[in-house]
This record gives C-alpha cells, structure tokens and sequence, in this order.
C-alpha cells in the first residue's frame, strides 16, 4: 500500500515548497530553487525563474515509488495592474506544472484564503499580518524549521501542507 504523502508549493520564484507524509513528518522544507538572468525585453534588467533541473532533481529524490503524492499549488497572483509580478508567477506555475506532469504527479489549486482561514488568527488582513502569522505559526508548529523561516519570512508551504493533510485529501 502506498504512503500518501503532501507536496505543498508557495507559488513563485521567492516562495517555498514542502513534501510532508500523512502522519505529518516533514519530508522536506525548502526555498523554491530559482535562477537569475538577464531580461528577455531591451531594458536592461533581471528576471527570475525556476531551477527547474534542480527542483526536479529534488522532487525525483525525495518521492519514492511508494507513495501517493498530492501537490498542492498555491494560486498564483494575476492582476493586471501588477504586470511584472503576475508575469513572474505565471512563467513560475508554468515551470512548475511542466515538472509535475513529467514526474505524474497529480496537483491541485488552493486559494490563500482557504488555507489561511483554517490555520491562521480570525481578522488578520494584510500583507504583513498575514506574513507574521504565518511565520509566527509556522515557528511554533515546526521550530526544527525556524531559522529558513525566519529568514524566508514565512512558513506558508508548510501551514499549506498542513491545511492538506487535516482537510483537503
């Protein structure tokens, strides 16, 4: 019988990803693995984009052949007034689904709103509130993970892994 397991992922190039089992055993925390490079347009800038080599290198070591695996994609953020940000997400996702299709790994979407009403504080609106709660919840549930939490600024990959596991599959 196989293990079911989590694949939680903070969408985006400055976001987190975790793989947490049933019993909810962290697998793995890890900053999303990302490239920078020159821009694609004639305005001289960066761009950042998944490592995918690297996160499918990491996905193929860490998921074995005896487990039921379930990713768990945050939305990405589309508005059109945040061209350059929604751009990213978007060419993120992308990167992201190509790899989970190569390796057949099933996937759904979660809004931000749906896990954060489960784990985080009733009224906590904003950027920074939400950020701190997460953290701040992320700490006290997994403090073996506090430093790259602290120094990420949130824990959102593993409360959307957590969210999963009490509720979603």
């Amino acid at each position: 019988m196989s293990k079911r397991v989590y694949l939680a992922i903070d969408n985006g190039t400055s976001g987190t990803i975790c793989l947490m089992d049933n019993d909810g055993e962290v697998i793995f925390f890890i900053k999303t693995p990302k490239l920078i490079e020159q821009s694609y347009t004639k305005k001289k800038g960066n761009i950042s984009r998944i490592d995918s080599v690297k996160l499918k290198e990491i996905f193929v070591k860490n998921i074995t052949h005896d487990m039921s695996v379930m990713a768990f994609i945050e939305r990405p953020m589309v508005n059109p007034t945040l061209f350059k940000t929604s751009l990213s997400a978007v060419r993120a996702l992308e990167a992201t689904l190509v790899i989970l299709e190569d390796l057949r790994i099933s996937r759904q979407y979660i809004d931000s709103k749906k896990w954060q009403h489960e784990l985080l504080p009733t009224g906590t609106k904003g950027s920074v509130e939400l950020k701190k709660a997460s953290r701040d919840i992320a700490i006290r549930l997994f403090p073996q993970f506090t430093e790259l939490i602290t120094k990420h600024k949130d824990g959102d990959a593993l409360l959307i892994a957590t969210w999963a596991r009490r509720v979603a599959w």
